[in-house]
């Protein structure tokens, strides 16, 4: 099993990799596949079911549906042509991607929240069309939105992981007890194979730089974060706070009387700059997801400005680490609050987070998994109950109490000797599990949890 860190770490848009990115990502492949057809509609039809459907506003699902219609990506997304595009569709009730003539779609007829039952694949179901000048379909197609930006239709699904998972690789571990057996047979570390994968697939120069930009985007959003202050968009009027924790962190340094526990502060207060940004719709890496987008990059720059010995030379080390936990993760179980909660995003990237600095940290592969093991185990059954179908409560909060277990589990796992009780393996099967048995009113729905029991106007 190969999964590239550069689609486990995506560079993107808020507020959701699979409410925001993977719509606008199916859009774009379905005006791929009109590109390659032989009919010629005239106009366009969406309809978003499952937890697209009950959150799909709080998560900018219909801006991301209508903008990828127009032929926006979430790589190259640009917010204000995104603006603008998303003014000129409304007046005329066109989109005009590229490479085909406009087509019809009036966001108010054309775009269906379809609040029954879920699609037989998955949670986040979407079903585009297109049809001829007398209204009837021409062609159509399913996508499912599985999680941290990743589309697939239902017969990708019932195929099975492909491509790119089944390119040939001279560590092809697809679990935990692989990695540790691949890893002590080769005398590698995790970084050390998970980087020799990669340049199966690409250059040295291209997993090099691809790594760099990857921290350069995460570390640019960090800064903004730090710096944006105002009230968050969506209804909820929630103020920005990261700028203000920020600005008392740096006076309390200053003056020299921070108490011990403020390195407590540091880290949250890094997560949640990112999620405010996300929230905002700013861009940011999925990582895995954009729910989860604050704790790989938070653990980072903890690592990088507060850790003695930190080295900038090995961020490339700590984000493949991660990556190949995050891989494993979304191999045997699921990185989607919509199909296993929120323990399957923040508790996927604690857990990615926590082998990623026990890595820098020279910690031995066991030791690693160790520490993904108890960052994951700390986070089981984790529900996902966004307010109003925001990404912001409690999900800012959520990844700044994340990040600092994930540093909590990689310091108890350089204290031991990478032998434990519970195996990663187990603990992934164990979130599948639970996710599975949990109740759909808990899987980004916001029928259940916070969305219910405190007002959200």
């Amino acid at each position: 099993m190969f999964l590239s860190v550069f689609d486990v770490f995506k560079i993107g848009i808020g507020p959701s990799s699979s409410h925001t990115m993977g719509p606008m990502v199916a859009a774009g492949r379905f005006l791929d596949l009109l590109r390659g057809s032989p009919f010629r509609p005239v106009a366009l039809r969406c309809s978003l079911h499952g937890s697209l459907a009950f959150t799909g506003v709080g998560h900018a699902t219909d801006r991301a549906v209508i903008l990828g219609l127009d032929g926006f990506l979430p790589a190259t997304y640009d917010a204000d042509h995104a603006e603008a595009a998303l003014a000129r569709i409304r007046e005329t009730g066109e989109v005009s991607p590229p490479g085909l003539p406009p087509l019809g779609f009036r966001p108010d007829l054309d775009l269906v929240f379809d609040y029954g039952p879920p699609l037989p694949g998955h949670p986040n179901g979407m079903t585009l069309s297109a049809r001829d000048a007398q209204g009837d379909t021409l062609v159509s197609e399913t996508y499912y939105s599985i999680g941290g930006g990743f589309v697939v239709t239902p017969e990708e699904q019932a195929a099975g992981p492909g491509g790119a998972a089944r390119i040939s690789v001279p560590y092809p571990f697809a679990s935990a007890a692989e990695m540790l057996r691949m890893s002590a047979a080769a005398g590698l570390s995790i970084a050390e194979m998970k980087r020799a994968n990669e340049r199966a697939v690409y250059s040295r120069r291209e997993v090099e730089d691809g790594l760099n930009r990857l921290w350069t985007v995460m570390s640019g959003c960090i800064d903004r974060g730090l710096a944006s202050e105002g009230i968050l968009p969506g209804g909820l009027n929630v103020r920005r706070r990261a700028p203000a924790i920020h600005a008392a962190l740096l006076r309390e340094r200053g003056l020299n009387i921070a108490p011990p526990h403020t390195v407590n502060d540091w880290i949250g207060c890094y997560a949640m700059a990112v999620n405010e940004e996300n929230a905002a719709g700013g861009q940011v890496v999925t990582a895995p997801t954009n729910g989860a987008a604050g704790v790989v990059p938070a653990v980072l720059r903890y690592w990088l400005d507060h850790v003695p010995g930190a080295s900038a030379s090995r961020i490339g080390d700590f984000l493949l680490t991660a990556s190949a936990i995050g891989g494993i993760v979304k191999h045997n179980a699921s990185i989607s609050g919509a199909e296993c909660g929120c323990q399957a995003e923040v508790g996927s990237a604690a857990a990615m987070a926590a082998a990623g600095l026990a890595q820098v940290m020279g910690g031995t592969p066991e030791q690693v998994e160790n520490a993904a093991e108890i960052a994951l185990e700390h986070h089981l059954g984790m529900t996902c109950d966004p307010v109003k179908g925001l990404v912001q409560v409690p999900c800012i909060e959520r990844n700044g109490l994340g990040a600092i277990k994930a540093v909590s589990a990689a310091s108890l796992a350089l204290r031991g000797d990478g032998t434990h009780f519970v195996p990663l393996d187990a603990c992934i099967e164990t979130m599948r599990q639970t996710g599975a048995d949990m109740s759909h009113k808990y899987k980004e729905t916001s029928l259940g949890g916070l969305a219910v029991n405190v007002p959200n106007c």
